[in-house]
């Protein structure tokens, strides 16, 4: 068994971990009424964005999501909340740097024993979430399953649904599609968009990723036999009856999005062992990323 396949399986339990322990980290977590920007890199950017929805959807406060290397500086937040696995990431460092003193920050990371620890001004560590693996899986949807906790959101069936998702089969015919595009709505575009990066990180799989209403102006004319698109959540009306029409396969997220999520996981290792890759060895790619100065 890969790190990356060892490390998805244990997301239930890690959900469960994080939402009994949302009360504790409450107090480094925004308040409501807080106007806050959520920031990461990567896997940790896109769920950001869907905690940044998840949070503003709820009337708990303006709340926007950037791209650590896109942080606008000149605007001003009570609260920036950094995501981070590793805690050595170059820009999520820097930006905290240029915050200090200004803007009170909190980092959420697996490993506090790295230079986040001085560069946040407050941390909320989700160490038994971390991982061996390049491609993230167990601390980015551990560190959504925690905030989803802290907003009153995290819905019991999560865990259970993401039980479900790893012991029910794949669709008939899905791995062997040549391209997957991935659709969401409100919270679930952050989704959507980081299935689109598993696929392409573990698998060098085409994938794209969209808003679902987006992917009738003009995405939707790719979708063809041999390839697949997934919902995750609720579609539009229609949606699925076009997406057939085209020859394409259309997968219905039944499940709490988050644990479609896992499945996306698993589809995205299948795919890699399919094509002989190593999901544990993504091209090109390392488990943090340190610029050089």
């Amino acid at each position: 068994m890969t790190h990356v396949e060892d490390e998805l399986t244990s997301q239930p339990e890690c959900w469960a971990r994080a939402a009994s322990e949302a009360a504790h980290h409450a107090n480094v977590l925004p308040a409501p009424g807080e106007r806050v920007a959520i920031v990461g890199c990567g896997t940790s950017y896109f769920m950001a964005r869907a905690a940044a929805a998840l949070r503003e959807g709820a009337g708990q406060g303006e709340t926007d999501a950037f791209a650590a290397s896109e942080f606008p500086l000149g605007r001003r937040y009570d609260r920036v909340v950094a995501l981070t696995r590793s805690g050595t990431t170059t820009e999520i460092l820097d930006l905290l740097g240029g915050l200090k003193g200004a803007t009170r920050t909190t980092a959420i990371t697996a490993d506090p024993d790295t230079p986040v620890r001085t560069a946040a001004g407050e941390l909320a560590v989700l160490d038994f979430a971390d991982e061996r693996s390049v491609v993230q899986t167990r601390f980015a949807t551990t560190a959504l399953t925690l905030l989803r906790a802290h907003l009153g959101l995290h819905p019991d069936a999560a865990v259970t649904d993401a039980r479900t998702a790893l012991t029910e089969p794949l669709p008939e015919g899905l791995v062997e599609c040549g391209q997957f595009t991935f659709l969401g709505r409100g919270w679930t575009v952050g989704l959507a968009d980081e299935a689109g990066l598993k696929m392409r990180e573990a698998a060098l799989a085409w994938a794209e990723a969209y808003p679902a209403m987006e992917y009738r102006h003009g995405p939707i004319s790719v979708s063809t036999k041999g390839t697949a698109t997934w919902m995750l959540g609720d579609a539009p009306d229609g949606l699925a009856r076009q997406v057939r029409d085209t020859g394409a396969l259309w997968i219905a997220g039944r499940l709490d999005p988050l644990a479609e999520l896992v499945r996306v996981q698993r589809l995205a290792v299948a795919v890699a062992a399919s094509r002989g890759l190593d999901p544990d060895s993504p091209r090109h790619l390392t488990r943090s990323v340190i610029l050089a100065p």
